[in-house]
Order: structure tokens, then C-alpha cells, then sequence
């Protein structure tokens, strides 16, 4: 195993200082390992997260090469050649778990921003004392967008967010977490040859959720009530000022359904798996709240914004995978995490095998999954 830094990198290096899980704790699990502290339905931070993996390391003593950066990967007569910082490796098959969130996906015209202006990604973020002071402009509704928004107008700073397509969800139904819901009620569970449109759902944001000890709520309504002005997706910058679409309230209409849909299928497997006393009655949520005139432009020279965060996204970084297996768009191409090129195998993926593939809980089975096939490929190979 190839780690470029150390075991848990990414959580020690690239997140923000008051980040926890959205996921609640009795939820992380990794083969072997279980959440075993106080607080089953709290979510842990960065530092427990790191813990927590740190412990599967040692549990599952595996051959972690730490500090080595693989700068290459080409096929062979037998395999693959694997290059790295510490020297080249040959082998008959290569998993690639580099997840999906290499790089920040900023958009092209954040070349034509003001210099006055500061820009950082989720990466550089810490906390809202390390930003200049003056106003903040979050760009992107995603969970990152909107725990950020939050945490930086709790700071006392005043926060635009730009909003496009987003996935809205409460933190709790009906008495438990939304995600006990989506797990229990098997929605977690669809596969990824069960799912109508895969490109679009590998493609969606994660939910609006924050963990947090009261379990609360963080939508656009619940920011808007802080004080957060809602803008439109950004669209460009012209003459140093930032263009936002007039979309918001079909944005919120369609995130708004969708919410109700999903909160309708819960309700359909309670009753039909015979469980529906076990939970408080069924739950309907305001409509998102409309800005009466939302600001189609802003300008970036006159001193109001100091500082953007781009909560744009990620995407993934096969810069050094030398194997023609990445689409016109830069995604890996395979088949429910087999590679499009015999022996290379992938893990970590958004819907990989599963919905719940991104999500600690996800893991285990889609790599049972994944390394069943890459044995039985090895045991061919080999008679």
C-alpha cells in the first residue's frame, strides 16, 4: 500500500479545524473496527477521525508505505510498472484508492477576479480568523458551502452564498437520523446497475448536513435566518464584477421535491416493513425561503467581498496513471470498480458499487466486491 504522506493524510492536512463526519458514529465501521465510545449518535471530528483510522492501521497491519508518491503508472508485458518517489514497482494489478476529492474543482473564471480579492479553497481553509476581515463570498450550496457559510457568519462577518444544484435534507426525521433513514430503509443499499441515470448520480453534492452535538438542521433556511444573503449560481465575472444567475427559485423548488420524494420513501418502507408506530408521525418542512430581490451582480472592486471560498467541488487527480482509462471529462472509467484495462481495480468512487460507496460504512462491501474479482483475475492468470 502507497501513501503519499502519512496514514490519514488528507484528514490531517486538507480540512478545516470545527469539521466533523456527516455521518453519525455507531455508522463508522471499517472491516473489523467499529465506533466503540460514549457517543454512538455524535459525530466525530477530525482528530477522531484521523484516531479512528490510525487504529485500523495498526489493527489491520497492512504494508503501508508512507511518505512515497507514485508518479506513474503504465502497463507492462505482465502488469503494470508503478513508479514512485521511492524507487519502481512491478506488478500484476493495481488498485487505485485515491478517492474522488484530489483537487478542488474551481472554475476557470476565478483567473479573472480582482487581486483585492482573496480566494481559497476548502483545502487552505482553517477558520474564519485566518480570512481578512470584511465580508466573504462562499460559492457553492453543497455540505461544505453551507457549513462554512454558517461557521463564517457566526463569526460575525457578512457571508454571501452562491447557490446552484443542491441536495436538501433535515438532519433528523421523524425521531432519528436521516441517514439511519437512508441506511435502515435501504436507499443506501441501490446498486450502481439499479440506478436510472449513474453519470448523474455519480455527480451529485453531498447533502446540506453538519454534524453537530444538537444534531441540527443546516439548510438555506436555517442560514438565511442567521443573516447569509442568498445569491444564484455564479455564472462569470465581467469588468470585475460577479454575474449570478436568476435561477433561485426553481434551484430550490427542485431541491424542495426532491427532499419530499426521499422523506416519501421512508414513509412508504415504515409502513410497509410493518414498523411505523416505532417513529414519531410522518414529517412535512417549509418550502425554501425566496429572496424577495437576490442580487444578479456584485462588484468585486469596491471592497465589500474580501475574500471568496470556493466550496465548488472536487475532482479527482489521474495525472500520473499512464493508462488510457480516463474519459474526456477526467473520470475514471469502469464497471462498478473494474477498471476499463485488465488487472486495475478502483475503490473510493462516488456510487462505486453502491450509494453509500463514499461513506465509511460503504467500504468493506464494495471492497470484498472489487478484490473478489481481482483474485479470481490473479487465479487465471496463474493456471
Amino acid at each position: 500500500m502507497l501513501e503519499r504522506g502519512e496514514v490519514a493524510n488528507s484528514w490531517r492536512t486538507e480540512r478545516w479545524d470545527s469539521l466533523r463526519l456527516l455521518t453519525p458514529n455507531w455508522q463508522s465501521r471499517l472491516p473489523g473496527l467499529h465506533y466503540d465510545g460514549p457517543d454512538p449518535d455524535g459525530y466525530m471530528t477530525v482528530a477522531e477521525v484521523t484516531a479512528f483510522i490510525d487504529r485500523f492501521a495498526a489493527l489491520a497491519r497492512a504494508p503501508v508505505r508512507t511518505g512515497t508518491t507514485v508518479t506513474s503508472v503504465r502497463r507492462s508485458d505482465d502488469g503494470y510498472l508503478v513508479a514512485t518517489t521511492d524507487g519502481e514497482l512491478a506488478c500484476r494489478a493495481v488498485v487505485v484508492a485515491s478517492g474522488a476529492c484530489n483537487q478542488p474543482s474551481v472554475p476557470r473564471f476565478a483567473d479573472a477576479v480582482p487581486a483585492s480579492v482573496e480566494q481559497l479553497t476548502p483545502f487552505d481553509y482553517r477558520a474564519p480568523g485566518k480570512l481578512p476581515d470584511g465580508g466573504v463570498l462562499v460559492v457553492g450550496a453543497s455540505a461544505t458551502g453551507v457549513q462554512l457559510a454558517a461557521e463564517l457568519r457566526r463569526s460575525g462577518r457578512p457571508v454571501t452564498l452562491s447557490v446552484g444544484e443542491h441536495v436538501r435534507l433535515p438532519r433528523t426525521y421523524r425521531g432519528r437520523d436521516v441517514l439511519w433513514w437512508m441506511d435502515a430503509s435501504g436507499v443506501w443499499d441501490q446498486r450502481y446497475d439499479e440506478v436510472e441515470d449513474l453519470t448523474r448520480a455519480r455527480r451529485l453534492p453531498s447533502p446540506q448536513l453538519v454534524g453537530t452535538p444538537e444534531r441540527t438542521t443546516l439548510d438555506l433556511n436555517a442560514l438565511t435566518s442567521l443573516g447569509v444573503e442568498l445569491v444564484g449560481r455564479w455564472a462569470a465575472v465581467r469588468d470585475g464584477r460577479a454575474l449570478f444567475s436568476g435561477g433561485l427559485r426553481n434551484m430550490f423548488s427542485l431541491a424542495d421535491l426532491k427532499m419530499r420524494r426521499l422523506l416519501d420513501t421512508f414513509d412508504e418502507w415504515a409502513t410497509t416493513s410493518g414498523r411505523d408506530e416505532e417513529f414519531g408521525p410522518p414529517e412535512r418542512f417549509a418550502p425554501t425561503n425566496v429572496p424577495d430581490s437576490a442580487r444578479l451582480q456584485l462588484d468585486l472592486g469596491r471592497g465589500e467581498i474580501r475574500s471568496i471560498v470556493w466550496a465548488t467541488g472536487f475532482r479527482p487527480d489521474y495525472g500520473w496513471l499512464d493508462v488510457p482509462v480516463v474519459d474526456a471529462k477526467g473520470q475514471l472509467r469502469h464497471e462498478g470498480g473494474v477498471v476499463d484495462s485488465p488487472g486495475l481495480y478502483a475503490l473510493g468512487l462516488p456510487v462505486l458499487r453502491r450509494r453509500r460507496s463514499t461513506f465509511m460504512c460503504g467500504i468493506e462491501d464494495d471492497a470484498r466486491a472489487v478484490i473478489g474479482h481481482l483474485a479470481r483475475y490473479l487465479a487465471v492468470r496463474v493456471t
